[in-house]
């Protein structure tokens, strides 16, 4: 009788199973922001000798990653200059920017930055036209 017993326990047991007391925490969503946009900032280049005069005003373009460096470009008599701008090692305000142009001419500037979307310095065309560079603004 008492194996009659053991298997009706088993029996009556084989149906159960362990339910948890507290459920399960919710999974934690954590949100990263996206990171910072780049910033493209106007350029304009002024002439700065007789070379340059007959050139005009070149307008430029500068997108800025957010890192200490950036695209460049320009488009001078109909020539698109394509290079890149760069903070200076070291420094926070001081910048290269270069450009080589589609019809193998090359565009050289050196600026310093008084904010971070205003600043000036000078470009040297491949030809000796010399220009005063005007950030932002």
């Amino acid at each position: 009788m008492t194996g009659l017993v053991v298997s009706a326990a088993v029996a009556a047991l084989s149906g159960c199973y362990v339910a948890p007391i507290q459920p399960a925490p919710a999974p934690v969503m954590v949100q990263v922001p996206p990171p910072p946009a780049p910033v493209t900032l106007a350029v304009r280049l002024y002439p700065a000798n007789d070379q340059a005069t007959g050139l005009g005003v070149v307008h430029a373009v500068v997108t800025n990653d957010l890192h200490g460096r950036g695209t460049f470009q320009a488009n001078i008599l109909g020539e698109s200059f394509m290079g890149e701008a760069t903070r200076k090692a070291g420094s926070s305000r001081e910048g290269l920017a270069s450009g080589a142009g589609s019809r193998g001419s090359y565009l050289s500037c050196q600026y310093s930055m008084n904010s971070s979307t205003l600043g000036m310095g000078s470009c040297r065309l491949s030809n000796g036209a010399l220009f005063t560079m005007h950030v932002g603004g």
